[in-house]
């Protein structure tokens, strides 16, 4: 039996508009994903808190767990500061080992006030979101970076 032309177009219909409920859904839930921001560093409880040096050796002896332990997580970091470098629109403080190894720290602008308070030698202590360390074969150096950070009180 062959279908009549009317069943035919009520088939189309209703394939059409799922397929176009489909597609607003799917839009919605990209939209959401694109759009959501991250939760203030200064009022997320840190899931780790360590020293600068601390952290460093740790990356050094076992950078692929150091990474799987700390990677996209709020860090906590003590530590003296070795260097203060301005890029772009981010100011960064650096903690840096007698190894060259170091922890680079980014804040963005609406944290850069109290940021230009702190000087070379100062001990503070930073919370951040890490990205993360990798090793340079040519500086023989580790390199962790944060992101998102801000000064801890």
């Amino acid at each position: 039996m062959v279908p009549s032309a009317s069943t035919k177009k009520s088939t189309v219909k209703i394939v059409l508009t799922a397929a176009s409920a489909l597609l607003i859904i799917g839009a919605a839930v990209a939209w959401y994903f694109f759009t959501k921001g991250f939760d203030d560093t200064a009022t997320v409880k840190a899931d780790y808190t360590v020293t600068a040096m601390g952290l460093i050796a740790e990356f050094k002896s076992n950078e692929a767990a150091a990474n799987k332990k700390y990677a996209e997580k709020i860090v906590a970091v003590n530590g003296r500061v070795t260097a203060v470098e301005s890029a772009d629109t981010t100011l960064n403080l650096k903690m840096a080992g007698e190894d060259g190894s170091y922890i680079l720290f980014a804040f963005q602008q609406n944290g850069q006030a109290a940021v230009k308070q702190v000087k070379e030698g100062d001990s503070v202590s930073i919370k951040g979101s890490c990205n993360g360390g990798t090793y340079s074969e040519i500086l023989e150096a580790e390199s962790i970076t944060f992101k998102r950070c801000t000064l801890n009180k």
